[in-house]
């Protein structure tokens, strides 16, 4: 059973990132005393007293601006609200009431949802007569909340449950929900592909770079039943690009902090490019924090074909990414949605293998051939012992190899075994850790 929505509306700057990032008890929402900082709708899962909610931050709302960003943002916050099961509504109590609320009061009672007016910054029980002014807007009694010193944020979270129907006790426990990190250089097409998949204007789209600032979650449920929480990320630049922009420094953390929870990587390259060096650091970031991870070549609507013009440009991106050559790359147009349905499936593979367990008789019965068909190596009259092999972990496949001597075991013979396991037990799109123990003497 999926949690209830509660979402976080307000005009800017009224401290919505402040309790979004509180109550989650980690910093989500990037957080700044500038409005527009929050464009996208950010998720995250919380509990309170057992019941377990999905928060929705969003992007101040502002009614007139024609700017294109605002526009867009309102129009995140709109698809909030109207997904939402109980909406926060979140206004000022230093400034006091503004007209940007009272429209944004006006938009909330069309939408015929469950409002709490919460009154933010009210720092101290002295300031309780800032909030009589904010009954004008007719949404019940305004709740007076600090976020950022933690006050009143307990019973704005049992008010938001007060208002939600009984929770189901027999609600079955729901299935494993695969994490998507869609991550790139900035404008390959990362949100664009993120609302083709999503089939809904998800994240703001727009050819300037540096459009999406957070890492912004979505769940997906696929043609299949499987589900999936696609992460669009922040466009990766190079470090000397973004040591003077603080915001972008923290978008780029962000990014960087989706690579290392999720399952599965979609690394998109944009097809007029090829692989870049941006590309290939990112794919090292991939590759050394042991994800699963798929290469999507995306905009391959605007490369002219020839015969094997796809081998070919697969071929340049594995001669590019050679620490990565046992990742599947696919081709597709997020603009036109041409192959986008195989990206779920090519998840789905990748991600089995990331999972996958071999048994221990297997895999000492595969070490067995592996060391007939190429003998291990020796040195100075000593000769690699390899006792057997057993599997450790999972997420990525992690196997011990207990041997005589671990000096013994040179990397060329270690790239031997792992070429000879990926051969006979597939694990495309997973890295593959090995350690090697000497055996203890008795």
């Amino acid at each position: 059973m999926a949690n209830p929505l509660i979402a976080i509306v307000g005009r800017p700057n009224v401290g919505k990132s402040t309790f979004f990032n509180k109550v989650a008890g980690r910093r989500i929402s990037i957080v700044e005393d500038t409005p527009g900082v929050t464009r996208d709708r950010i998720y995250t899962d919380v509990e309170w007293q057992g019941r377990k909610l999905t928060l929705i931050d969003t992007g101040g709302i502002d009614i007139h601006s024609d700017d294109v960003f605002l526009r867009q943002m309102r129009q995140q916050a709109q698809i909030a609200i109207e997904t939402a099961d109980v909406i926060c509504f979140f206004t000022d109590g230093r400034t006091g009431l503004t007209d940007e609320d009272r429209d944004v009061a006006n938009l909330l009672r069309r939408s015929k949802k469950p409002v709490i007016l919460v009154v933010n910054k009210i720092d101290h029980i002295s300031q309780n007569d800032q909030m009589y002014e904010f009954y004008e807007l007719g949404l019940g009694e305004p709740m007076a909340i600090s976020a950022a010193n933690m006050m009143g944020l307990g019973d704005l979270l049992q008010a938001v449950c007060d208002l939600l129907p009984p929770q189901d006790e027999d609600s079955e426990e729901e299935n494993h929900v695969m994490q998507l990190a869609v991550v790139g250089r900035p404008n390959v097409g990362k949100s664009s592909l993120t609302n083709r998949l999503l089939g809904q204007e998800r994240s703001m789209v727009s050819d300037i770079a540096g459009t999406t600032r957070d890492a912004i979650d979505t769940l997906l449920v696929g043609p299949d039943g499987n589900r999936y929480n696609i992460i669009d990320t922040a466009g990766i630049r190079r470090k000397s690009q973004v040591e003077d922009e603080s915001l972008e420094k923290y978008s780029v953390l962000r990014a960087i902090a989706a690579i290392q929870r999720c399952d599965v990587a979609l690394l998109l390259i944009d097809a007029r490019d090829g692989v870049t060096e941006q590309d290939t650091k990112i794919a090292g970031i991939i590759h050394d924090e042991g994800r699963a991870a798929v290469i999507v070549v995306n905009k391959w609507d605007a490369i002219e074909k020839e015969t094997n013009t796809m081998e070919t440009f697969r071929k340049e991106v594995y001669d590019a990414l050679k620490f990565m050559d046992y990742v599947p790359v696919i081709f597709l147009s997020a603009k036109t949605g041409q192959r986008v349905n195989t990206v779920l499936s090519t998840c789905d593979q990748v991600w089995a293998q990331w999972s996958k367990r071999i048994p221990t008789g297997v895999l000492n019965d595969v070490l067995a051939d592996a060391t007939a068909d190429v003998q291990p190596p020796a040195q100075n009259g000593r000769r690699l012992k390899i006792f057997y092999v057993t599997q450790q972990s999972v997420c990525p496949p992690t196997f011990v190899f207990f041997v005589n001597d671990e000096k013994l075991m040179h990397f060329a013979y270690k790239r031997y075994l792992e070429n000879y396991f990926r051969k006979t037990f597939d694990f495309s799109g997973t890295p593959l850790r090995f350690v090697i123990r000497e055996r203890t003497k008795e």
